[in-house]
């Protein structure tokens, strides 16, 4: 498929976010990025792709995007039981994609178990399973070489040790946190890790479970900064993607 000339606008906006979230990328990365600009009309601030390990990954919320934007027919899932043990948390599933009414179909087989998901998503390996499956069929049917995130956790996680959940230390009543302010400590990590503090703001607000972080208690922001900081120190990568998620919803605020 022949690439159409990207908007001058949309290869601005994509070069600009990517390096406001990822730093100065290579040169060949942001080639790759005009590239995919042009062919799938890829907006990052869409959440449609993320810089993973020094290379992109699309992500499930991008394929559907290329999907809908291509006019896609119709997809139809169904679980493989044969290769899926529900006492186990083990699913399998096939999803076929239809791009037209009269298509025969672009298979794709997707699966997901405790032991090739992250501790994060324990508990829902039958909607990653289906996520997956429904990745692969979407990359065949529009040739999309990218490989996407949630595909990539198969592999990755599998072959990362599991993180320990490590009980938290009892917090000091004045309100700190290691010494410092929580909201120092908290600025600490998103300069040294490179965060985005809006999306960190987002993602802050969802963990406390409040409308507003000024709405939450000090237990639950002093938790927050301390599992933000164990996470982002062990596997940075995995936060990205976890605070790239609220992109899509910080776009559509402002």
């Amino acid at each position: 498929m022949e690439a159409s000339l990207p908007s001058l606008d949309s290869v601005r906006a994509n070069r600009r976010l990517a390096r406001h979230i990822w730093g100065n990328l290579p040169h060949v990365a942001f080639e790759s990025l005009k590239e995919l600009t042009a062919t799938f009309a890829i907006q990052i601030s869409a959440g449609d792709l993320i810089w993973l390990q020094g290379k992109w990954y699309v992500t499930h919320s991008g394929l559907l995007h290329i999907a809908h934007r291509k006019h896609c027919s119709a997809i139809q899932v169904q679980p493989v039981w044969e290769f899926s043990a529900p006492s186990e948390s083990r699913w399998a599933f096939r999803a076929t994609v239809y791009k037209t009414r009269h298509c025969r179909g672009f298979v794709g087989y997707g699966d997901a178990s405790p032991a090739n998901v992250s501790p994060l998503v324990r508990g829902a390996e039958m909607r990653v399973a289906e996520t997956r499956a429904v990745n692969r069929a979407l990359r065949k049917a529009y040739g999309i070489g990218l490989c996407s995130v949630e595909e990539l956790g198969s592999a990755a996680e599998s072959a990362q040790p599991q993180r320990q959940t490590r009980k938290l230390p009892p917090q000091p009543a004045n309100g700190n946190y290691g010494g410092p302010k929580v909201r120092d400590r908290l600025c600490q990590i998103i300069r040294q890790h490179r965060l985005d503090p809006n999306l960190v703001k987002s993602y802050a607000v969802d963990f406390c479970g409040t409308k507003t972080l000024r709405e939450a208690t000090r237990e639950k922001v002093e938790n927050f900064v301390a599992h933000l900081a164990d996470w982002a120190e062990k596997d940075r990568n995995a936060l990205l993607c976890q605070l790239n998620s609220y992109l899509s919803a910080k776009e559509g605020a402002a």
